[in-house]
């Protein structure tokens, strides 16, 4: 496991990425968005078992332009605070370019250059921006927040996109996942599937909101998605 330094779209500035590297030559490469609360634990360990399955994997530090190095733990209400606090000066549509920088370099390091991209909570919703504003070959959000209000950039998404949706999210209320559903069930290119019951941060690696059943299905369609899309 290493850190990788990328250069901004501009070529003006650097920004750094954890990276975790397969044991043999890379099958694609997959872009890890993060959460609310940096590249932390969670998000490297999201990185390290997509490396197990022979990706390169990729999660660039998204909060670099306020302060880098952002690792935050959301069980622990002060962090969770200075979380919350962080998102509402970060800007996201600054965040795509770098995610799009960071697709460029991707596809520079794996055979075939073929890149997909994952997002949790905040990375949900630019894994979904992703799609529709970047080559991205394929792209997840888990738990995304916002999309109602997305849903006029749905014509954009060219490639491949899964939604995995927290029934009882408090982050996502239910006629925003009507909204996600009406707008988006028709759409040949994405698909939903919609967790009930669960709440927000259901899929985590760590800590206390993993709901382990629902995240291991979640996942498991993850892993089937990325096989056939990325191949």
């Amino acid at each position: 496991m290493a850190t990788l330094t990328i250069d901004t779209l501009g070529g003006d500035k650097q920004f750094s990425a954890y990276r975790a590297d397969p044991a043999a030559p890379p099958r694609a490469a997959v872009i890890v968005i993060q959460e609310i609360f940096g590249v932390n634990a969670g998000i490297r360990a999201k990185c390290d078992r997509l490396a197990e399955q022979g990706y390169l994997a990729i999660a660039p530090d998204l909060f670099w332009r306020i302060e880098p190095g952002i690792d935050l733990n959301p069980d622990v209400p002060e962090e969770m605070e200075r979380a919350l606090d962080l998102m509402g000066r970060f800007d996201q549509n600054l965040a795509i370019a770098d995610i799009e920088a960071t697709i460029r370099a991707a596809r520079a390091a794996v055979p075939g250059g073929k890149v997909g991209a994952i997002g949790f909570c905040l990375g949900g919703r630019l894994a979904y921006m992703t799609a529709a504003r970047t080559d991205v070959d394929a792209s997840v959000g888990y738990y995304p927040v916002g999309i109602d209000g997305l849903l006029g950039e749905k014509h954009a998404i060219a490639r491949p996109l899964m939604l995995h949706i927290a029934g009882a999210d408090g982050f996502v209320p239910a006629e925003v996942q009507a909204a996600m559903h009406a707008g988006l069930d028709d759409h040949p290119r994405v698909t939903l599937h919609d967790y009930p019951g669960e709440d927000h941060g259901f899929a985590t690696e760590l800590g206390k909101r993993r709901s382990d059943a629902a995240a291991r299905l979640a996942d498991s369609r993850t892993d089937a998605f990325l096989a056939s899309t990325l191949a």
